[in-house]
């Protein structure tokens, strides 16, 4: 089985390090601006939060998948699980906002054994759920073949990974088999109405480069991903997300162990889109990671870049005091900025 950067030992596991590493190189090799010096000139900094819209919760790093992009770095051998207690402060702060979307991750956010509870307390609440799901994790073991229909009673929108509409490439980025199981998946959710006309039922596709390069025209991809998947399985969905890759984790592995690191980096820099970087997810997004730290966003987490505010973990949440603080950025921002930008919900200008 393939392990995660962190079982191995490698150096990337170490957010220090992945920082060093990203100065390092748009920096003091490539002789390229901080991404703080663009936003800068772009009259952007410091970036600043506008009404946050959505809580996204990391609920524990453990997945069924070890994914070569992977940003979080999750796998089987990953044991941190947000626990009720840290969920149900997740529910207090909720209830002090009116914030409309909470948005689950992982890891296989299904693997943490409060999930359901989690849902279910959410939906109570009022809040649209929406679910990060590898897919894979509904085919996995029969525990979790009920996962469409437990989605469907509490009207969970679901945002589902597929590298690619052909095996090849998806199983390529994330392991033997995955696109079989993926598409056995999609039909099941098919089958109790996500992603058919008219039902209410939101089955969303995120699209991520399976090499060094940004994504295409998201519209194209999803013409492209719509057609194919229809025609060759007769599935359907609502709306497909391209996200660029992030230099962070696996992924940056990947680049540095590939020799693409520098090209990559380069790449994205001279791709900066101040109208991308005006339109950021970090802007209307709180992040909380498993163990309750808050963050600006999921990259962030991963590089343990806690908000700059007063207010760092979800026990002492203070929504006036995140409202107020400036949004930490660093040399992966470019990632989210380049082009027409990449955001969870897909592009972004």
């Amino acid at each position: 089985m393939i392990k995660s950067l962190k079982a191995t030992g490698n150096q990337l596991a170490d957010s220090a390090f992945q920082l060093t590493v990203l100065r390092q190189e748009v920096v003091d090799v490539l002789h390229l601006p901080p991404f703080h010096a663009k936003m800068k000139e772009a009259g952007l900094f410091p970036l600043r939060p506008v009404l946050p819209a959505v809580m996204q919760i990391n609920v524990g790093k453990m997945c069924n998948q070890v994914c070569k992009h992977c940003h979080v770095d999750a796998g089987p051998d990953r044991k941190e699980i947000m626990t009720r207690e840290t969920m149900q402060l997740c529910l207090d702060a909720l209830a002090q906002t009116d914030i409309p979307t909470v948005d689950l991750t992982g890891g296989a956010p299904e693997m943490n054994p409060d999930f359901r509870w989690f849902v279910e307390q959410i939906s109570a609440l009022g809040r649209k759920v929406l679910v990060r799901c590898n897919l894979t994790i509904i085919v996995a073991n029969k525990k979790y073949h009920d996962l469409p229909e437990f989605f469907k009673k509490h009207g969970v929108e679901v945002v589902s990974s597929l590298p690619f509409y052909s095996a090849d490439k998806t199983d390529r980025q994330r392991g033997d088999g995955v696109f079989d199981d993926s598409i056995k998946a999609l039909k099941m959710l098919n089958a109790v109405g996500y992603g058919q006309p008219d039902s209410g039922l939101v089955l969303n596709l995120v699209y991520n480069p399976s090499g060094a390069f940004m994504p295409g025209p998201q519209a194209a991809l999803e013409r492209q991903f719509k057609q194919a998947l229809f025609k060759d399985h007769g599935i359907v969905f609502n709306s497909l997300f391209a996200i660029t890759n992030l230099p962070v984790s696996r992924f940056l592995d990947y680049l540095v162990e590939s020799g693409n690191y520098a090209g990559y980096m380069e790449k994205l820099v001279n791709a900066f889109n101040p109208t991308a970087a005006a339109g950021v997810m970090c802007r209307d997004t709180i992040s909380v990671g498993w163990d309750g730290g808050l963050y600006d966003c999921d990259f962030n987490q991963m590089l343990d870049l806690h908000v700059a505010s007063t207010s760092q973990h979800i026990r002492d949440f203070d929504a006036v005091a995140l409202a107020q603080r400036p949004i930490v950025v660093n040399q992966h921002c470019y990632g989210c900025t380049a082009g027409a930008g990449s955001s969870c919900g897909g592009t972004v200008a």
